[in-house]
Order: structure tokens, then C-alpha cells, then sequence
């Protein structure tokens, strides 16, 4: 279940919210906690247990931590286990695969490799439970002590699929005492209803093109223009795919009490790599720099040392993202990006505004290229129609067909939206009465602009004529 459907739009969100308004302040957390577990449990019932599971095993190495505190020996062991149950799981589910056929690959083994599959969010809920743990230890929040509050906080179905990666520190309050407002939930909607818009009208629409690009077409059949062409469709789509997502999480979050942290802030616009990895996925980013490159030691050693610490980092967040290696291969290439930029680049690009935006976009783009292709070998020969020249009037055909929706990503990403996004969300808290009118006819609009688009774009690839 998704957000953008309409099975969660107008089924289960309208159900669980009224629920949710109706209970008393006591049970708010129970509805919240059935509903994201019937939410989870949609489709993937047999990992029902799992979730079960990975909830009771931390939430009791919570209380035992807190118990035993001053057994800091006894305290580490429960730590240690509670880690390796629940990344024991992620490592199964997600990673068992690979690395079994690198083995074989590499000593001739034979093992059999199992096909399983991916839990739903195992990613995010992974990451967002050692916090807790983790932070148990540490002494830097309190140990939860009501199983229906921490279920909630594990499952909470707005952040589940794609984050942002709350920590528990993040909602803790808030998971205890919230007050909602009618203006908080009429923010809420606003927020949910741009981040629907950005997934469904733009994300779903422009990423058509590099869909057909790399599977019907394949990569070595397309001019050098098209590459580009499709690798622009692609970087515009996963930032409106990914964004999107999360303002519907934060939107959701806020019309439930909760306020999750910022996981987007307008990246494309950066002027670096580094600057880029200020803006993009700023929870996961947030995440790794607190729990595994400050304990590496972070850049408080010697220089070997913190290119050790920034390399195992940016391996991680590589393997994070999926289990193969051009995912291990886009960390590597980042790790590389941002060391060149540390040592030699940030002088130049400090000095050289729209020198630095290109060079940044090109990046970007490139980088986009390691993420979407799992094939090396067709990585190289995307690569090839890059940077060799290849001729062919194909890109004209497709420009045409995207050309409106290329402008519409490229204008929709940059800041001068926010101004218009603020005054859209100040309009939605001056009509109260209008909130159900929204509710009901802005999701319907929005998927009927959405076909209304793949219409034209089916017609122009039938050759019907149309002028840019």
C-alpha cells in the first residue's frame, strides 16, 4: 500500500484518521499502533511476525538497559544483541543474496542462493530502532516503558516505507503528550497534498522516459543526445519520487500530532558534492554521521585515519541503498568526490559560482547513472554513449513528448517554490471549513491531471503532431 494510491487515500487514510480523532487522548497511540501494523501487514502478512518480533526484542533490551545501567558489561551484551537481532534480519533479507554469490563467484562453491523477499521499509524501521537502543545505552534518552508507544514508534505507517529516518529522541515527547490543532492539520494536508502532486504528477510522468529508455530501448541502441536526455528524466525523478514521499510522510505526521525532520532542502542547487549531501537525504546522512562516523572517530585523528572513517561510511551508505555493486560502487564514487573536494576543489568552487553549479549538476547526474544501472556492463555501455559521440535524430522524437514535463521538474526544484508553497499552505489555514473539499477532490484532481498526462505523452509517441 502507498501513499499515492487510491486504496490508502481514500480507504484506509479517511478510516484510521477518524478513528484516530474519535479515540480519547489515552488510546490514540493503540489506533495508531493497529492501524500501521494492519498497514505493514498489507500484502506481506508473513512478515508480520518479524515486525512482531524485532519490536519485542527491543523494546524489552531497552528496559533491561535501563534496569542493569550501572552493569555497563551486562548492559553492552544486551546492546550487542539487540543489534545483531535486528540487523540480523535486514542482513538476511537484503544482503544474504549477494554476498552468497560473490562467494561462489569467488571460490566455486555452489551455495545455494535464496530468493527472498524484501520486507516492507526493513531499511528505515532498522536504522530508526538502534537509535533507540543505541541511545539507551548512551544515556541520552529515557528508556520507554509503554510496548504501545514504542510499537508506535517503530511502525508509524507515515515514515515506514521511505522516512525520513526519525529517531527516537525526535518524537519522543510527542509520542507521550502532542496537542493537534485544526491549523496543524489543514498544514498537514497542505504539505501532503505538494508531496502527492511532486510523486504523481512530475516524479510518475518524467520518469517514463528513462523507463523506456533502459527497458524497452536499451542503452546501446540511443544517440548520445538521448543518453543525456534520459539521464536528465532520471535525476529529476528520483529527487520529486523521493522528496515527494517524504512531504507526504511529514504532512501526515503533522495532521497526527508529529513533526518529522526535514529530509529534502532543494539539493539540486547545490554549488558542491558536499554541499549536495547537506540537502539530499539529510536524515540518512544525519544518521550515519552520529552512529557510525563519529564512534569511527569522525575527523577528530589523523588524516589516514578520517579516509578510513569517510570511506567505510560512504561503502555503508552505498550497500544501504541496495544489495549490488553499482550501489557500492555510487558510494566509492562519492567518497572519492568529496575527499578531491576537501583536499584540492573547494578553493575553486568557492571562487567560480556558476562554474561550480555545472560542475555539481554533472556530478549529480553521473552519480544518478551508478544508482539506476545494476548491470556494470551496461553501466559501461551508458557510459559510452555519454561521453563517445553517437549520432541520431531519436532524442528529437522524445523531446517533444517531455519536453513540458523536463521544464516543469527543472522550475519545480528550485527555491523560488518554497515562497508559493508557504502562501499555499498560509491559503489552506484560512478556509477550516474547506478541509473536507480538499480531502476528497485534491488526490482525485491530482490522478486525473496525472492521466490526463500519460494520455498526451501515449498520443505524441503515436505521432500525433505537436509543437514545442
Amino acid at each position: 500500500m502507498v501513499f499515492s494510491s487510491l486504496l490508502f487515500l481514500f480507504r484506509f487514510m479517511p478510516v484510521t484518521f477518524l478513528l484516530y480523532y474519535a479515540a480519547p487522548k489515552r488510546w490514540k497511540n493503540f489506533v495508531l499502533l493497529i492501524a500501521s501494523l494492519f498497514f505493514y501487514s498489507w500484502g506481506e502478512i508473513r512478515f508480520f511476525p518479524i515486525m512482531v518480533a524485532v519490536i519485542l526484542v527491543n523494546y524489552f533490551a531497552g528496559l533491561a538497559i535501563g534496569k542493569w545501567r550501572t552493569r555497563r558489561g551486562l548492559c553492552r551484551a544486551i546492546l550487542i544483541i539487540s543489534l545483531v537481532f535486528s540487523i540480523g534480519w535486514l542482513a538476511l533479507f537484503k544482503y544474504a543474496a549477494f554476498f552468497i554469490t560473490n562467494l561462489n563467484a569467488l571460490t566455486g562453491l555452489g551455495l545455494i542462493v535464496p530468493t527472498l523477499t524484501l520486507p516492507l521499509g526493513i531499511s528505515f524501521y532498522t536504522f530508526q530502532i538502534m537509535t533507540y537502543t543505541v541511545d539507551v545505552y548512551a544515556g541520552k534518552v529515557q528508556t520507554e516503558r509503554s510496548l504501545i508507544n514504542f510499537g508506535t514508534f517503530v511502525v508509524l505507517f507515515p515514515q515506514l516505507i521511505a522516512g525520513p529516518i526519525v529517531k527516537y529522541s525526535d518524537i519522543s515527547r510527542e509520542l507521550h503528550e502532542r496537542k493537534i490543532t485544526l491549523a496543524q492539520i489543514q498544514d498537514g494536508v497542505a504539505i501532503f497534498i505538494l508531496g502527492l502532486g511532486s510523486k504523481v504528477l512530475i516524479a510518475n510522468s518524467v520518469g517514463a522516459l528513462w523507463t523506456e529508455l533502459s527497458t524497452d530501448i536499451g542503452f546501446a541502441n540511443i544517440s548520445t543526445i538521448l543518453a543525456w536526455l534520459g539521464l536528465a528524466a532520471f535525476t529529476l525523478q528520483i529527487y520529486f519520487d523521493f522528496s515527494g514521499y517524504s512531504l507526504m510522510a511529514i504532512g501526515l505526521g503533522k495532521m497526527l500530532g508529529f513533526t518529522f525532520p526535514q529530509n529534502f532542502n532543494y539539493p539540486y542547487i547545490s554549488r558542491s558534492v558536499t554541499e549536495f549531501w547537506r540537502r539530499w537525504h539529510m536524515t540518512l546522512s544525519g544518521w550515519f554521521k552520529e552512529y557510525v562516523y563519529i564512534p569511527l572517530g569522525g575527523s577528530r585523528c589523523s588524516p589516514g585515519r578520517n579516509l578510513f572513517n569517510l570511506f567505510v561510511v560512504w561503502s555503508l551508505t552505498g550497500l544501504w541503498h541496495g544489495a549490488h555493486w553499482n550501489f557500492v560502487l555510487w558510494g566509492v564514487y562519492y567518497f572519492a568526490l568529496l575527499v578531491i573536494e576537501r583536499m584540492w576543489l573547494r578553493p575553486m568552487l568557492d571562487k567560480h559560482r556558476l562554474l561550480s553549479h555545472v560542475y555539481a549538476i554533472l556530478a549529480f547526474m553521473l552519480g544518478w547513472a551508478l544508482f539506476a544501472i545494476e548491470d556494470l556492463g551496461q553501466v559501461g555501455v551508458f557510459f559510452g554513449r555519454l561521453f563517445i559521440p553517437h549520432g541520431g535524430t531519436d532524442w528529437m522524437f522524445y523531446l517533444r513528448n517531455y519536453a513540458v514535463i523536463l521544464v516543469l521538474g527543472i522550475f519545480c526544484q528550485r527555491p523560488r517554490l518554497k515562497s508559493w508553497r508557504s502562501s499555499y499552505q498560509s491559503g489552506c489555514n484560512g478556509y477550516v471549513s474547506r478541509f473536507s473539499v480538499w480531502y476528497w477532490c485534491f488526490p482525485s484532481h491530482i490522478l486525473s491531471i496525472q492521466h490526463t498526462i500519460h494520455f498526451y505523452i501515449g498520443t505524441f509517441k503515436e505521432g500525433a503532431v505537436c509543437s514545442f
